[in-house]
Protein backbone atom coordinates (compact mmCIF):
# COMPACT_ATOMS: atom_id res chain seq x y z
CA UNK A 1 0.00 0.00 0.00
CA UNK A 2 1.40 3.38 -1.04
CA UNK A 3 0.89 6.11 1.58
CA UNK A 4 1.59 9.74 0.66
CA UNK A 5 1.96 12.67 3.04
CA UNK A 6 0.89 16.30 2.78
CA UNK A 7 3.07 18.17 5.26
CA UNK A 8 1.56 21.00 7.26
CA UNK A 9 4.29 23.47 6.30
CA UNK A 10 3.72 22.77 2.60
CA UNK A 11 0.11 23.99 2.75
CA UNK A 12 -0.95 27.33 1.33
CA UNK A 13 -1.05 30.22 3.80
CA UNK A 14 -2.91 33.49 4.21
CA UNK A 15 -2.79 36.15 6.94
CA UNK A 16 -5.49 38.84 6.86
CA UNK A 17 -4.92 40.03 10.42
CA UNK A 18 -8.33 38.97 11.72
CA UNK A 19 -7.97 35.63 9.92
CA UNK A 20 -5.04 33.26 9.54
CA UNK A 21 -5.54 30.23 7.29
CA UNK A 22 -3.72 27.19 5.98
CA UNK A 23 -5.03 25.49 2.84
CA UNK A 24 -4.58 21.79 2.05
CA UNK A 25 -5.86 22.40 -1.49
CA UNK A 26 -5.97 25.33 -3.92
CA UNK A 27 -8.26 28.01 -2.53
CA UNK A 28 -8.81 31.75 -3.12
CA UNK A 29 -5.41 33.28 -4.05
CA UNK A 30 -3.53 30.05 -3.31
CA UNK A 31 -3.12 27.90 -6.42
CA UNK A 32 -1.27 24.60 -6.56
CA UNK A 33 -2.10 22.47 -9.61
CA UNK A 34 -0.84 19.37 -7.80
CA UNK A 35 -3.29 19.91 -4.93
CA UNK A 36 -6.70 20.79 -6.37
CA UNK A 37 -8.54 18.36 -4.11
CA UNK A 38 -8.62 14.63 -3.40
CA UNK A 39 -11.43 12.62 -4.96
CA UNK A 40 -14.64 14.44 -3.91
CA UNK A 41 -12.81 16.25 -1.08
CA UNK A 42 -12.32 19.79 -2.38
CA UNK A 43 -11.36 22.01 0.60
CA UNK A 44 -9.70 21.58 3.98
CA UNK A 45 -8.98 25.03 5.42
CA UNK A 46 -7.59 25.39 8.92
CA UNK A 47 -8.64 28.82 10.19
CA UNK A 48 -7.87 30.97 13.23
CA UNK A 49 -10.39 33.81 13.58
CA UNK A 50 -9.45 36.67 15.90
CA UNK A 51 -11.90 37.80 18.61
CA UNK A 52 -14.67 39.83 17.00
CA UNK A 53 -13.60 38.79 13.48
CA UNK A 54 -15.49 36.77 10.94
CA UNK A 55 -16.78 36.14 7.45
CA UNK A 56 -19.61 38.50 6.41
CA UNK A 57 -22.61 37.10 4.54
CA UNK A 58 -21.51 35.29 1.37
CA UNK A 59 -23.02 32.72 -1.01
CA UNK A 60 -22.37 29.03 -1.68
CA UNK A 61 -23.95 26.45 -3.95
CA UNK A 62 -23.54 22.79 -4.94
CA UNK A 63 -21.20 21.97 -2.06
CA UNK A 64 -21.41 20.00 1.20
CA UNK A 65 -19.73 22.23 3.79
CA UNK A 66 -18.94 21.21 7.35
CA UNK A 67 -17.10 22.90 10.17
CA UNK A 68 -15.17 21.26 13.01
CA UNK A 69 -14.55 23.68 15.88
CA UNK A 70 -11.32 22.96 17.74
CA UNK A 71 -11.21 25.91 20.14
CA UNK A 72 -13.41 28.87 21.02
CA UNK A 73 -16.88 29.74 19.70
CA UNK A 74 -18.22 30.20 16.17
CA UNK A 75 -21.52 31.97 15.48
CA UNK A 76 -23.36 30.90 12.31
CA UNK A 77 -26.31 32.59 10.57
CA UNK A 78 -27.77 31.60 7.21
CA UNK A 79 -30.54 32.35 4.74
CA UNK A 80 -32.46 29.25 5.89
CA UNK A 81 -33.12 30.97 9.22
CA UNK A 82 -30.55 29.10 11.28
CA UNK A 83 -28.62 30.94 13.96
CA UNK A 84 -26.28 28.93 16.18
CA UNK A 85 -23.16 29.17 18.29
CA UNK A 86 -20.88 26.21 17.73
CA UNK A 87 -18.68 24.86 20.55
CA UNK A 88 -15.75 22.41 20.48
CA UNK A 89 -16.95 18.84 19.96
CA UNK A 90 -19.84 19.96 17.77
CA UNK A 91 -19.88 19.52 13.99
CA UNK A 92 -21.90 21.86 11.75
CA UNK A 93 -22.98 20.59 8.31
CA UNK A 94 -24.58 22.70 5.59
CA UNK A 95 -25.67 21.43 2.19
CA UNK A 96 -25.52 24.52 -0.01
CA UNK A 97 -27.44 22.85 -2.83
CA UNK A 98 -29.20 25.27 -5.18
CA UNK A 99 -27.86 28.24 -3.23
CA UNK A 100 -27.53 29.59 0.30
CA UNK A 101 -25.91 32.56 2.02
CA UNK A 102 -24.36 32.52 5.48
CA UNK A 103 -22.02 34.35 7.83
CA UNK A 104 -19.58 33.09 10.46
CA UNK A 105 -18.21 35.18 13.32
CA UNK A 106 -16.18 34.75 16.47
CA UNK A 107 -18.37 36.36 19.15
CA UNK A 108 -15.66 36.22 21.83
CA UNK A 109 -13.91 39.40 22.97
CA UNK A 110 -10.72 37.63 24.03
CA UNK A 111 -10.45 34.08 22.64
CA UNK A 112 -9.60 33.14 19.04
CA UNK A 113 -11.73 30.58 17.22
CA UNK A 114 -9.75 27.68 15.76
CA UNK A 115 -11.60 25.54 13.22
CA UNK A 116 -11.44 23.37 10.15
CA UNK A 117 -13.77 24.17 7.27
CA UNK A 118 -14.22 21.30 4.84
CA UNK A 119 -15.97 21.14 1.47
CA UNK A 120 -17.06 17.95 -0.28
CA UNK A 121 -18.59 17.80 -3.74
CA UNK A 122 -22.13 16.34 -3.66
CA UNK A 123 -23.17 13.50 -5.93
CA UNK A 124 -25.99 15.67 -7.33
CA UNK A 125 -26.25 19.37 -8.10
CA UNK A 126 -29.14 21.76 -7.37
CA UNK A 127 -30.25 20.02 -4.17
CA UNK A 128 -32.54 21.69 -1.65
CA UNK A 129 -30.30 23.51 0.88
CA UNK A 130 -30.23 22.09 4.40
CA UNK A 131 -28.47 22.53 7.75
CA UNK A 132 -27.75 20.14 10.60
CA UNK A 133 -25.42 19.69 13.57
CA UNK A 134 -23.75 16.67 15.12
CA UNK A 135 -22.44 16.16 18.62
CA UNK A 136 -21.75 13.05 20.70
CA UNK A 137 -24.83 11.77 22.47
CA UNK A 138 -24.71 11.88 26.26
CA UNK A 139 -24.90 8.09 26.47
CA UNK A 140 -22.31 7.47 23.76
CA UNK A 141 -19.14 5.90 25.16
CA UNK A 142 -15.84 7.64 24.62
CA UNK A 143 -14.60 5.80 21.54
CA UNK A 144 -11.37 6.30 19.68
CA UNK A 145 -13.08 6.16 16.25
CA UNK A 146 -16.56 7.68 15.82
CA UNK A 147 -18.50 8.04 12.57
CA UNK A 148 -19.66 11.67 12.46
CA UNK A 149 -20.84 12.07 8.84
CA UNK A 150 -21.95 9.50 6.27
CA UNK A 151 -23.97 9.15 3.12
CA UNK A 152 -26.66 7.11 4.88
CA UNK A 153 -26.71 8.68 8.36
CA UNK A 154 -26.07 5.36 10.07
CA UNK A 155 -25.00 5.06 13.70
CA UNK A 156 -26.28 8.55 14.53
CA UNK A 157 -24.01 10.30 12.01
CA UNK A 158 -25.03 13.46 10.19
CA UNK A 159 -26.04 12.81 6.57
CA UNK A 160 -24.09 14.10 3.57
CA UNK A 161 -25.15 13.98 -0.10
CA UNK A 162 -22.16 11.88 -1.07
CA UNK A 163 -21.05 8.30 -0.38
CA UNK A 164 -18.31 9.53 1.95
CA UNK A 165 -17.72 8.42 5.55
CA UNK A 166 -15.97 10.81 7.93
CA UNK A 167 -14.65 9.63 11.29
CA UNK A 168 -13.34 11.59 14.29
CA UNK A 169 -10.28 9.90 15.78
CA UNK A 170 -9.33 10.59 19.40
CA UNK A 171 -6.38 8.54 20.61
CA UNK A 172 -4.22 8.41 23.71
CA UNK A 173 -0.44 7.93 23.34
CA UNK A 174 0.27 4.36 22.22
CA UNK A 175 -3.36 3.69 21.26
CA UNK A 176 -4.09 2.42 17.73
CA UNK A 177 -7.05 2.27 15.35
CA UNK A 178 -7.33 0.48 12.03
CA UNK A 179 -9.35 1.15 8.89
CA UNK A 180 -9.85 -0.95 5.78
CA UNK A 181 -9.68 0.83 2.42
CA UNK A 182 -12.11 -1.00 0.15
CA UNK A 183 -11.42 -1.50 -3.58
CA UNK A 184 -12.16 1.68 -5.51
CA UNK A 185 -12.17 3.83 -2.36
CA UNK A 186 -9.54 6.22 -0.99
CA UNK A 187 -8.63 7.54 2.47
CA UNK A 188 -7.35 10.92 3.65
CA UNK A 189 -6.36 11.37 7.32
CA UNK A 190 -6.00 14.94 8.60
CA UNK A 191 -4.15 15.45 11.89
CA UNK A 192 -5.75 18.29 13.87
CA UNK A 193 -3.73 18.00 17.09
CA UNK A 194 -0.98 15.70 18.31
CA UNK A 195 1.21 13.24 16.44
CA UNK A 196 0.97 9.69 15.16
CA UNK A 197 2.39 7.08 12.84
CA UNK A 198 0.33 5.71 9.95
CA UNK A 199 2.01 2.40 9.19
CA UNK A 200 5.64 3.57 8.68
CA UNK A 201 4.77 7.23 7.99
CA UNK A 202 5.06 9.69 10.91
CA UNK A 203 2.68 12.64 10.99
CA UNK A 204 2.54 15.78 13.12
CA UNK A 205 -0.09 18.46 13.81
CA UNK A 206 -1.50 19.75 10.51
CA UNK A 207 -0.06 16.93 8.41
CA UNK A 208 -2.21 14.60 6.31
CA UNK A 209 -1.62 11.13 4.91
CA UNK A 210 -3.58 9.64 2.04
CA UNK A 211 -3.84 6.55 -0.13
CA UNK A 212 -5.87 5.23 -3.05
CA UNK A 213 -4.70 1.65 -2.54
CA UNK A 214 -6.91 -0.99 -0.99
CA UNK A 215 -5.81 -2.62 2.23
CA UNK A 216 -5.76 -2.13 5.98
CA UNK A 217 -4.30 1.02 7.59
CA UNK A 218 -3.23 1.25 11.21
CA UNK A 219 -2.75 4.59 12.93
CA UNK A 220 -0.90 4.72 16.26
CA UNK A 221 -0.78 7.88 18.38
CA UNK A 222 2.59 9.16 19.57
CA UNK A 223 0.96 11.92 21.65
CA UNK A 224 -2.71 12.75 22.40
CA UNK A 225 -4.24 12.74 18.92
CA UNK A 226 -7.25 14.45 17.37
CA UNK A 227 -7.74 13.65 13.67
CA UNK A 228 -10.30 13.21 10.90
CA UNK A 229 -10.42 10.16 8.63
CA UNK A 230 -12.18 10.56 5.28
CA UNK A 231 -13.22 7.36 3.45
CA UNK A 232 -14.05 8.60 -0.06
CA UNK A 233 -15.54 7.22 -3.27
Amino acid sequence: MKISIRKSNARGQADHGWLKSQFSFSFADYYDPEHMGFRCLRVINEDWIAPGGGFPTHPHRDMEIFTVLVQGTLEHKDSMGNGRQLKPGQIQLMSAGSGVTHSEFNPSTDEPAHLLQIWILPRTKNLTPSYTEWQPSSDQPAESKILIISGDGRDGAATIHQSADIYRLTLSPGESVSHTVAPGRAVWIQCIQGSARCEDTPMERGDAVYTEDEGRLTLTASSPLDALLFDLP
